[in-house]
Protein backbone atom coordinates (compact mmCIF):
# COMPACT_ATOMS: atom_id res chain seq x y z
CA UNK A 1 0.00 0.00 0.00
CA UNK A 2 1.65 3.58 -0.77
CA UNK A 3 2.58 6.07 1.55
CA UNK A 4 0.00 9.28 1.49
CA UNK A 5 1.98 12.21 1.19
CA UNK A 6 1.00 15.10 3.36
CA UNK A 7 -1.14 18.16 1.62
CA UNK A 8 1.78 20.40 3.32
CA UNK A 9 4.69 18.72 1.63
CA UNK A 10 3.19 18.83 -1.38
CA UNK A 11 2.29 22.97 -0.77
CA UNK A 12 6.27 23.21 -0.13
CA UNK A 13 7.52 20.96 -3.05
CA UNK A 14 5.62 23.15 -5.39
CA UNK A 15 6.74 26.35 -3.73
CA UNK A 16 9.80 24.82 -3.92
CA UNK A 17 9.93 24.61 -7.52
CA UNK A 18 8.48 27.58 -8.61
CA UNK A 19 11.65 29.61 -6.87
CA UNK A 20 13.94 28.12 -8.47
CA UNK A 21 12.05 28.30 -11.43
CA UNK A 22 12.01 31.68 -10.95
CA UNK A 23 16.14 31.96 -9.91
CA UNK A 24 17.31 29.81 -12.97
CA UNK A 25 15.06 31.22 -15.47
CA UNK A 26 17.51 33.45 -16.77
CA UNK A 27 20.18 31.37 -16.93
CA UNK A 28 18.12 28.78 -18.62
CA UNK A 29 17.06 31.22 -21.17
CA UNK A 30 20.86 32.77 -21.94
CA UNK A 31 21.71 28.81 -22.56
CA UNK A 32 18.70 29.07 -25.30
CA UNK A 33 19.88 31.98 -26.50
CA UNK A 34 23.70 30.64 -26.91
CA UNK A 35 22.50 27.38 -27.92
CA UNK A 36 20.54 28.76 -30.36
CA UNK A 37 23.83 30.84 -31.62
CA UNK A 38 25.94 28.22 -31.48
CA UNK A 39 23.60 26.53 -34.05
CA UNK A 40 23.87 29.20 -36.41
CA UNK A 41 26.95 29.40 -36.66
CA UNK A 42 27.09 25.69 -36.99
CA UNK A 43 25.13 26.80 -39.77
CA UNK A 44 27.38 29.32 -41.44
CA UNK A 45 30.36 26.72 -40.96
CA UNK A 46 28.43 23.88 -43.28
CA UNK A 47 27.67 26.42 -45.56
CA UNK A 48 31.30 27.24 -46.25
CA UNK A 49 31.95 23.69 -45.80
CA UNK A 50 28.99 22.28 -48.57
CA UNK A 51 30.02 25.36 -50.73
CA UNK A 52 33.89 24.78 -50.54
CA UNK A 53 33.68 20.81 -50.86
CA UNK A 54 31.51 21.24 -54.18
CA UNK A 55 33.67 23.51 -55.85
CA UNK A 56 36.54 20.77 -54.67
CA UNK A 57 34.52 18.07 -56.44
CA UNK A 58 33.29 19.94 -59.41
CA UNK A 59 36.60 21.12 -59.99
CA UNK A 60 38.39 17.53 -60.03
CA UNK A 61 35.42 16.58 -62.22
CA UNK A 62 36.45 19.16 -64.80
CA UNK A 63 40.01 18.56 -64.32
CA UNK A 64 38.81 14.57 -65.72
CA UNK A 65 38.28 16.37 -69.24
CA UNK A 66 41.54 16.77 -69.74
CA UNK A 67 41.77 13.20 -70.02
CA UNK A 68 38.41 13.31 -72.15
CA UNK A 69 39.85 15.64 -74.78
CA UNK A 70 43.46 13.73 -75.06
CA UNK A 71 41.41 10.33 -75.62
CA UNK A 72 39.18 12.45 -78.13
CA UNK A 73 42.57 13.73 -80.12
CA UNK A 74 44.68 10.81 -79.52
CA UNK A 75 42.02 8.77 -81.59
CA UNK A 76 41.29 11.47 -83.99
CA UNK A 77 44.57 11.66 -85.35
CA UNK A 78 46.84 9.32 -87.17
CA UNK A 79 49.03 6.78 -85.01
CA UNK A 80 51.82 8.25 -85.57
CA UNK A 81 51.16 11.70 -83.96
CA UNK A 82 49.10 9.95 -81.29
CA UNK A 83 51.60 10.08 -78.54
CA UNK A 84 52.73 13.67 -79.23
CA UNK A 85 49.00 14.60 -78.45
CA UNK A 86 49.20 12.95 -75.46
CA UNK A 87 52.49 15.08 -74.11
CA UNK A 88 50.79 18.09 -75.36
CA UNK A 89 47.38 17.74 -73.54
CA UNK A 90 49.21 16.73 -70.80
CA UNK A 91 51.73 19.82 -71.26
CA UNK A 92 48.45 22.02 -71.71
CA UNK A 93 47.27 21.31 -68.54
CA UNK A 94 50.29 21.76 -66.77
CA UNK A 95 50.96 25.26 -68.57
CA UNK A 96 47.54 26.34 -67.71
CA UNK A 97 47.70 25.82 -64.51
CA UNK A 98 51.08 27.55 -63.86
CA UNK A 99 50.26 30.63 -65.94
CA UNK A 100 46.83 30.78 -64.01
CA UNK A 101 48.35 31.00 -60.86
CA UNK A 102 51.60 33.48 -61.56
CA UNK A 103 48.89 36.28 -63.40
CA UNK A 104 45.56 34.67 -64.78
CA UNK A 105 43.45 34.70 -61.69
CA UNK A 106 44.71 38.57 -60.24
CA UNK A 107 44.22 39.63 -63.72
CA UNK A 108 40.35 38.31 -63.83
CA UNK A 109 39.45 38.73 -60.86
CA UNK A 110 41.25 41.63 -59.28
CA UNK A 111 39.05 44.92 -58.82
CA UNK A 112 37.91 44.30 -62.09
CA UNK A 113 34.71 46.76 -60.91
CA UNK A 114 33.40 47.36 -64.40
CA UNK A 115 36.54 47.84 -66.36
CA UNK A 116 38.22 45.96 -68.36
CA UNK A 117 41.17 43.53 -66.83
CA UNK A 118 42.00 42.96 -62.84
CA UNK A 119 45.79 43.66 -61.31
CA UNK A 120 48.79 42.39 -62.64
CA UNK A 121 49.82 41.18 -59.39
CA UNK A 122 51.88 38.20 -59.22
CA UNK A 123 50.69 34.75 -57.88
CA UNK A 124 47.55 33.73 -55.97
CA UNK A 125 47.49 32.32 -52.05
CA UNK A 126 45.12 32.09 -49.24
CA UNK A 127 43.73 34.70 -47.40
CA UNK A 128 44.66 36.85 -44.32
CA UNK A 129 41.23 34.84 -42.74
CA UNK A 130 42.56 31.41 -43.91
CA UNK A 131 46.14 32.30 -43.04
CA UNK A 132 45.02 32.66 -39.36
CA UNK A 133 43.10 29.73 -38.77
CA UNK A 134 45.57 27.43 -40.56
CA UNK A 135 47.88 29.14 -38.00
CA UNK A 136 45.57 27.90 -35.05
CA UNK A 137 44.13 31.32 -35.17
CA UNK A 138 40.23 31.60 -34.34
CA UNK A 139 39.73 35.61 -34.12
CA UNK A 140 39.24 35.81 -37.87
CA UNK A 141 36.31 32.65 -38.42
CA UNK A 142 33.98 35.26 -38.87
CA UNK A 143 35.61 36.95 -41.65
CA UNK A 144 36.42 33.20 -43.41
CA UNK A 145 32.80 32.30 -43.06
CA UNK A 146 31.34 35.62 -45.05
CA UNK A 147 33.37 34.73 -47.74
CA UNK A 148 30.93 31.91 -48.42
CA UNK A 149 34.03 29.31 -49.99
CA UNK A 150 37.43 28.81 -49.78
CA UNK A 151 39.38 31.35 -52.05
CA UNK A 152 42.08 28.56 -52.84
CA UNK A 153 38.76 26.14 -54.07
CA UNK A 154 37.50 29.21 -56.37
CA UNK A 155 41.07 29.44 -58.12
CA UNK A 156 41.50 25.60 -58.26
CA UNK A 157 37.63 25.84 -59.75
CA UNK A 158 38.52 28.35 -62.26
CA UNK A 159 41.79 26.93 -62.94
CA UNK A 160 40.42 23.76 -64.29
CA UNK A 161 38.10 26.06 -66.86
CA UNK A 162 40.90 27.75 -68.34
CA UNK A 163 42.58 24.15 -69.20
CA UNK A 164 39.34 23.20 -71.02
CA UNK A 165 39.64 26.45 -73.16
CA UNK A 166 43.55 25.01 -74.52
CA UNK A 167 42.33 22.28 -74.78
CA UNK A 168 40.26 23.27 -77.66
CA UNK A 169 43.23 24.75 -79.35
CA UNK A 170 45.04 21.57 -79.30
CA UNK A 171 42.58 19.00 -81.19
CA UNK A 172 42.10 21.49 -84.07
CA UNK A 173 45.85 21.99 -85.03
CA UNK A 174 47.11 18.68 -84.49
CA UNK A 175 49.20 16.59 -86.30
CA UNK A 176 51.50 20.08 -87.90
CA UNK A 177 52.35 21.96 -84.69
CA UNK A 178 55.69 22.01 -83.02
CA UNK A 179 55.49 21.13 -79.54
CA UNK A 180 56.99 24.52 -78.01
CA UNK A 181 55.62 26.95 -80.12
CA UNK A 182 52.28 25.39 -79.44
CA UNK A 183 53.23 25.47 -75.44
CA UNK A 184 54.43 29.55 -75.88
CA UNK A 185 51.00 30.17 -77.53
CA UNK A 186 49.09 28.20 -74.85
CA UNK A 187 50.77 30.04 -71.90
CA UNK A 188 49.95 33.35 -73.32
CA UNK A 189 46.07 32.48 -73.89
CA UNK A 190 45.92 31.54 -70.28
CA UNK A 191 47.99 33.89 -69.10
CA UNK A 192 46.88 37.14 -70.76
CA UNK A 193 43.80 36.21 -73.21
CA UNK A 194 41.29 34.35 -71.38
CA UNK A 195 41.68 36.30 -68.56
CA UNK A 196 40.89 39.58 -69.95
CA UNK A 197 37.82 37.80 -71.60
CA UNK A 198 37.05 36.56 -67.93
CA UNK A 199 37.41 39.79 -66.46
CA UNK A 200 34.69 41.52 -68.95
CA UNK A 201 32.52 39.14 -68.06
CA UNK A 202 32.45 36.60 -64.55
CA UNK A 203 35.31 39.25 -63.34
CA UNK A 204 32.74 41.80 -63.36
CA UNK A 205 34.08 44.00 -65.97
CA UNK A 206 32.32 45.94 -68.90
CA UNK A 207 29.91 43.12 -70.09
CA UNK A 208 28.95 42.13 -66.95
CA UNK A 209 27.58 45.56 -65.97
CA UNK A 210 25.72 45.62 -69.08
CA UNK A 211 24.11 42.72 -68.07
CA UNK A 212 26.20 39.71 -70.70
CA UNK A 213 24.59 36.00 -69.40
CA UNK A 214 27.41 33.12 -69.62
CA UNK A 215 26.34 30.81 -67.07
CA UNK A 216 29.16 28.21 -67.36
CA UNK A 217 31.25 29.60 -70.78
CA UNK A 218 29.49 29.23 -73.85
CA UNK A 219 31.58 32.29 -75.12
CA UNK A 220 33.87 32.85 -72.04
CA UNK A 221 35.44 29.22 -72.51
CA UNK A 222 34.17 27.58 -75.54
CA UNK A 223 33.89 30.24 -77.68
CA UNK A 224 37.44 31.69 -76.68
CA UNK A 225 39.42 28.45 -77.16
CA UNK A 226 37.43 28.04 -80.65
CA UNK A 227 38.38 31.48 -82.23
CA UNK A 228 42.13 30.89 -80.46
CA UNK A 229 41.67 27.69 -82.78
CA UNK A 230 40.34 29.30 -86.03
CA UNK A 231 43.20 32.07 -85.55
CA UNK A 232 46.23 29.10 -85.28
CA UNK A 233 44.61 26.83 -88.37
CA UNK A 234 45.16 30.12 -90.81
CA UNK A 235 48.27 30.84 -90.49
CA UNK A 236 49.30 26.78 -89.72
CA UNK A 237 47.61 26.08 -92.68
CA UNK A 238 46.30 22.44 -93.63
CA UNK A 239 48.02 19.14 -93.32
CA UNK A 240 49.91 17.72 -96.29
CA UNK A 241 47.48 16.02 -98.79
CA UNK A 242 44.34 16.92 -97.02
CA UNK A 243 43.06 18.86 -99.81
CA UNK A 244 44.51 17.78 -103.24
CA UNK A 245 45.07 20.20 -106.24
CA UNK A 246 41.78 19.33 -107.68
CA UNK A 247 39.97 20.27 -104.77
CA UNK A 248 38.85 17.25 -103.50
CA UNK A 249 39.52 16.14 -99.77
CA UNK A 250 41.28 13.21 -98.34
CA UNK A 251 39.70 11.69 -96.22
CA UNK A 252 41.72 11.38 -92.80
CA UNK A 253 39.18 9.08 -90.53
CA UNK A 254 40.33 8.59 -86.91
CA UNK A 255 43.12 5.93 -86.63
CA UNK A 256 41.23 4.54 -82.99
CA UNK A 257 37.26 4.70 -82.84
CA UNK A 258 37.08 3.57 -79.75
CA UNK A 259 39.38 6.21 -77.92
CA UNK A 260 37.68 9.02 -79.55
CA UNK A 261 34.29 7.31 -78.45
CA UNK A 262 35.55 6.84 -75.01
CA UNK A 263 36.77 10.37 -75.11
CA UNK A 264 33.15 12.00 -75.69
CA UNK A 265 31.99 10.33 -72.94
CA UNK A 266 34.62 11.67 -70.69
CA UNK A 267 34.03 14.79 -71.64
CA UNK A 268 30.06 14.14 -71.33
CA UNK A 269 30.56 13.10 -67.82
CA UNK A 270 33.12 16.06 -66.84
CA UNK A 271 30.45 18.50 -68.33
CA UNK A 272 28.15 17.79 -65.17
CA UNK A 273 31.00 19.33 -63.13
CA UNK A 274 31.40 21.88 -65.72
CA UNK A 275 27.62 23.23 -65.56
CA UNK A 276 26.82 21.94 -62.25
CA UNK A 277 29.57 23.53 -60.35
CA UNK A 278 29.21 26.71 -62.23
CA UNK A 279 26.20 27.27 -59.34
CA UNK A 280 29.14 27.90 -57.26
CA UNK A 281 27.36 26.96 -53.63
CA UNK A 282 25.36 24.21 -52.45
CA UNK A 283 24.56 25.55 -49.00
CA UNK A 284 20.54 25.69 -49.62
CA UNK A 285 17.65 24.27 -50.94
CA UNK A 286 17.27 26.54 -53.87
CA UNK A 287 21.37 25.87 -54.66
CA UNK A 288 20.25 21.86 -54.92
CA UNK A 289 17.54 22.62 -57.01
CA UNK A 290 19.43 24.37 -59.44
CA UNK A 291 21.99 22.23 -59.92
CA UNK A 292 19.88 19.60 -60.07
CA UNK A 293 17.93 21.39 -63.04
CA UNK A 294 21.37 22.20 -64.64
CA UNK A 295 22.51 18.56 -64.60
CA UNK A 296 19.10 17.39 -66.34
CA UNK A 297 19.54 20.20 -68.82
CA UNK A 298 23.18 19.42 -69.90
CA UNK A 299 22.26 15.66 -70.09
CA UNK A 300 19.30 16.19 -72.71
CA UNK A 301 20.97 18.88 -74.74
CA UNK A 302 24.36 16.45 -75.66
CA UNK A 303 21.58 13.76 -76.22
CA UNK A 304 19.56 16.18 -78.79
CA UNK A 305 22.82 17.46 -80.23
CA UNK A 306 23.55 13.56 -81.00
CA UNK A 307 20.37 12.69 -82.01
CA UNK A 308 19.64 15.84 -84.40
CA UNK A 309 23.20 15.13 -85.92
CA UNK A 310 22.43 11.12 -86.35
CA UNK A 311 19.20 12.65 -88.48
CA UNK A 312 21.01 14.56 -90.82
CA UNK A 313 24.87 13.45 -90.85
CA UNK A 314 23.85 11.58 -94.34
CA UNK A 315 22.53 14.69 -96.00
CA UNK A 316 26.21 16.65 -94.88
CA UNK A 317 28.69 13.63 -95.50
CA UNK A 318 26.88 11.79 -97.80
CA UNK A 319 26.72 8.72 -94.96
CA UNK A 320 27.20 7.71 -91.17
CA UNK A 321 29.67 9.02 -89.78
CA UNK A 322 30.77 8.56 -86.03
CA UNK A 323 32.93 11.08 -85.35
CA UNK A 324 30.15 13.71 -86.83
CA UNK A 325 27.67 12.14 -84.69
CA UNK A 326 29.88 12.33 -81.84
CA UNK A 327 30.68 15.84 -82.50
CA UNK A 328 27.27 16.91 -82.62
CA UNK A 329 26.70 15.48 -78.52
CA UNK A 330 29.56 18.03 -77.87
CA UNK A 331 28.00 20.63 -79.84
CA UNK A 332 24.69 20.18 -77.63
CA UNK A 333 26.33 20.31 -74.50
CA UNK A 334 28.59 23.57 -75.40
CA UNK A 335 25.11 25.01 -76.95
CA UNK A 336 23.44 24.45 -73.63
CA UNK A 337 26.41 25.84 -71.11
CA UNK A 338 25.54 29.53 -71.38
CA UNK A 339 21.78 28.73 -69.89
CA UNK A 340 21.66 25.21 -67.99
CA UNK A 341 19.68 26.49 -65.12
CA UNK A 342 16.55 26.47 -67.41
CA UNK A 343 13.36 25.42 -65.38
CA UNK A 344 11.72 24.29 -68.64
CA UNK A 345 13.71 21.01 -69.92
CA UNK A 346 12.32 21.55 -73.47
CA UNK A 347 14.10 24.72 -74.02
CA UNK A 348 17.43 22.60 -73.57
CA UNK A 349 16.34 19.95 -75.96
CA UNK A 350 15.87 22.19 -78.47
CA UNK A 351 19.02 24.64 -78.13
CA UNK A 352 21.31 21.13 -78.35
CA UNK A 353 19.41 19.80 -81.28
CA UNK A 354 20.19 23.03 -83.12
CA UNK A 355 23.68 23.16 -81.83
CA UNK A 356 24.30 19.71 -82.88
CA UNK A 357 23.04 20.80 -86.77
CA UNK A 358 24.98 24.21 -87.00
CA UNK A 359 27.88 22.07 -85.93
CA UNK A 360 27.27 19.41 -88.73
CA UNK A 361 27.20 21.86 -91.16
CA UNK A 362 29.85 24.43 -90.55
CA UNK A 363 32.41 20.85 -90.60
CA UNK A 364 31.72 21.17 -94.27
CA UNK A 365 31.51 24.41 -94.60
CA UNK A 366 35.64 24.63 -93.14
CA UNK A 367 36.64 21.74 -95.82
CA UNK A 368 35.16 24.06 -98.85
CA UNK A 369 37.17 27.06 -97.28
CA UNK A 370 40.16 24.36 -97.03
CA UNK A 371 40.80 24.97 -93.41
CA UNK A 372 41.66 21.72 -91.63
CA UNK A 373 40.21 21.64 -88.18
CA UNK A 374 41.28 18.12 -87.48
CA UNK A 375 38.78 16.91 -84.58
CA UNK A 376 36.24 19.70 -85.40
CA UNK A 377 37.00 22.04 -82.95
CA UNK A 378 35.75 25.36 -84.40
CA UNK A 379 32.48 24.24 -85.27
CA UNK A 380 31.89 22.41 -81.87
CA UNK A 381 33.18 25.29 -79.99
CA UNK A 382 33.06 28.27 -81.78
CA UNK A 383 29.61 27.78 -83.43
CA UNK A 384 27.69 25.87 -81.12
CA UNK A 385 29.06 28.49 -78.50
CA UNK A 386 27.94 31.11 -80.19
CA UNK A 387 24.67 29.90 -81.31
CA UNK A 388 24.18 29.08 -77.06
CA UNK A 389 25.05 32.55 -76.28
CA UNK A 390 22.43 33.63 -78.31
CA UNK A 391 20.04 31.21 -77.37
CA UNK A 392 19.83 32.04 -74.01
CA UNK A 393 18.43 35.35 -75.25
CA UNK A 394 15.78 33.16 -76.46
CA UNK A 395 14.98 30.93 -73.58
CA UNK A 396 17.22 31.96 -70.03
CA UNK A 397 16.17 35.92 -69.94
CA UNK A 398 19.57 37.54 -71.49
CA UNK A 399 19.20 40.53 -73.63
CA UNK A 400 19.79 39.71 -77.97
CA UNK A 401 21.48 43.23 -77.96
CA UNK A 402 23.91 42.73 -74.64
CA UNK A 403 24.89 38.69 -76.17
CA UNK A 404 25.79 40.17 -79.29
CA UNK A 405 27.84 42.62 -78.22
CA UNK A 406 29.32 40.30 -76.06
CA UNK A 407 29.94 37.22 -78.76
CA UNK A 408 31.28 40.13 -81.46
CA UNK A 409 33.43 41.93 -78.90
CA UNK A 410 34.92 39.19 -77.48
CA UNK A 411 35.39 37.45 -80.74
CA UNK A 412 37.02 40.74 -82.44
CA UNK A 413 39.11 40.59 -79.09
CA UNK A 414 40.38 36.78 -78.79
CA UNK A 415 41.00 36.39 -82.53
CA UNK A 416 42.62 39.54 -83.05
CA UNK A 417 45.00 38.55 -80.62
CA UNK A 418 45.58 35.42 -80.90
CA UNK A 419 46.36 36.00 -85.22
CA UNK A 420 48.79 38.45 -84.16
CA UNK A 421 50.32 36.18 -81.31
CA UNK A 422 50.52 33.14 -83.97
CA UNK A 423 52.11 34.99 -86.70
CA UNK A 424 54.67 36.34 -84.51
CA UNK A 425 55.41 33.28 -83.60
CA UNK A 426 55.36 31.49 -87.23
CA UNK A 427 57.76 34.43 -88.52
CA UNK A 428 60.37 34.21 -85.54
CA UNK A 429 60.28 30.32 -84.82
CA UNK A 430 57.94 29.08 -87.56
CA UNK A 431 55.14 27.57 -85.95
CA UNK A 432 55.51 23.99 -88.45
CA UNK A 433 57.56 21.17 -88.24
CA UNK A 434 59.22 20.08 -90.79
CA UNK A 435 57.94 18.45 -93.92
CA UNK A 436 59.76 15.15 -93.47
CA UNK A 437 58.42 14.91 -89.75
CA UNK A 438 54.93 15.42 -90.74
CA UNK A 439 55.58 12.48 -93.28
CA UNK A 440 56.57 10.37 -91.07
CA UNK A 441 54.87 11.59 -88.13
CA UNK A 442 55.52 13.46 -85.25
CA UNK A 443 56.12 10.43 -82.50
CA UNK A 444 58.90 9.37 -84.39
CA UNK A 445 59.90 12.38 -85.89
CA UNK A 446 60.54 14.11 -82.62
CA UNK A 447 59.88 11.69 -79.81
CA UNK A 448 61.57 8.93 -81.05
CA UNK A 449 58.35 6.63 -79.46
CA UNK A 450 55.67 4.94 -81.26
CA UNK A 451 52.12 4.66 -79.67
CA UNK A 452 51.69 1.39 -81.03
CA UNK A 453 55.18 0.00 -81.89
CA UNK A 454 53.94 -3.53 -83.11
CA UNK A 455 52.63 -1.71 -86.25
CA UNK A 456 54.51 -1.27 -88.88
CA UNK A 457 54.85 2.61 -89.78
CA UNK A 458 53.10 3.71 -93.06
CA UNK A 459 54.61 7.06 -94.04
CA UNK A 460 52.16 9.19 -95.96
CA UNK A 461 52.31 9.46 -99.90
CA UNK A 462 50.66 13.34 -100.02
CA UNK A 463 50.69 12.97 -104.17
CA UNK A 464 49.88 16.31 -106.14
CA UNK A 465 49.45 19.49 -103.89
Amino acid sequence: MAATVPASAKLATTVLLALAALFLLPSAAGAFQASEAAAEGIGDETQFVLNTFSLLIWGALVMWMCAGFTMLEAGSVRSKNASMICLKNVGLYSVAGLMFFVIGFNLMYGDVEGGFLGTFRLLVGPSDAEVSIMSGGTGAIGDLLSTGRSEPAFWFFQMVFVATAASIVSGAIAERIKLWVFLAFIAVLTAFIYPIVGAWTWGGGWLAERGFQDFSGSTVVHSTGGWAALAGLLVIGPRLGKFRADGTVKTTPPSNVLLVTLGVLILWFGWFGFNGGSQLALASAKDAVSMSMILVNTNLAGASGFVMTLLVVRRFCGRLDLAVCLNGALAGLVAITAGPDLVEFWWSVIIGAVGGLLATASTRALERYRVDDVVGAVPVHLVAGIWGTLAASIAAGADLGTQLVGVLSIGAFVFGASLLLWKVLDLVVGVRVDSDVERVGQDVGELGIESQPEFMLMPDDVGDM
